[in-house]
């Protein structure tokens, strides 16, 4: 395990709530491209305005896109989302399929700073039994077996069906209500 969870800010989840469930709402309100017209740390973001900044904007009609230019500083990608929160991305050096990348990533961020999650339980003893997935208590030929194979694919050899088995129960606890009622009288 890294410690890189350890300079993480940690929290609980915050989902935007119940977003998607009658119409997906993008969660990224405005973006702002601040870039320098002159320098060569901004030429990526210049081609994207120039190629693909029409494309983008017509992709996402819900986002607000800005062009912000300034004299010799370097290129700047803010993101403001729904929740109030803005993200600060620096586009020093980058192409414009970089630029892109990262914009259609700020997309689809619900804005939520990057955290360590938290846990409502806790325990100072955790499991030793480690982390069930549904390939836990699989058999060990399946891994190297190739399929079709005859004699995974068959049926499980069943000779009594569930409703005969169940109707066995139920004969089962009639028997035994009449040999309850008899020993009472």
């Amino acid at each position: 395990m890294s410690n890189t969870h350890l300079f993480l800010p940690s929290g609980f989840i915050r989902a935007p709530l119940q977003n998607g469930l009658g119409r997906y709402v993008p969660q990224l309100q405005r973006i702002t491209l601040k870039f320098c017209k002159n320098h060569g740390g901004s030429r990526g973001v210049r081609e994207f305005i120039e190629s693909d900044l029409m494309n983008f904007a017509k992709a996402n009609p819900g986002t607000v896109v800005y062009l912000k230019p300034r004299r010799h500083r370097s290129p700047v990608m803010v993101a403001e989302y729904l929740n109030g929160e803005r993200e600060y991305l620096s586009c020093q050096e980058f192409n414009r399929d970089e630029v892109l990348k990262w914009l259609s990533y700020m997309c689809t961020r619900s804005g939520i700073p990057v955290m360590r999650f938290r846990k409502y339980q806790h325990t100072d003893y955790p499991t030793i039994q480690g982390v069930w997935n549904p390939f836990t208590h699989q058999a060990p030929e399946m891994n190297l077996a190739e399929y079709p194979h005859e004699t995974l694919s068959k049926p499980a050899d069943v000779t009594v069906t569930a409703t005969e088995q169940l109707l066995e129960i139920f004969k089962r606890t009639q028997i035994k209500d009449t040999t309850d009622g008899k020993s009472e009288n």
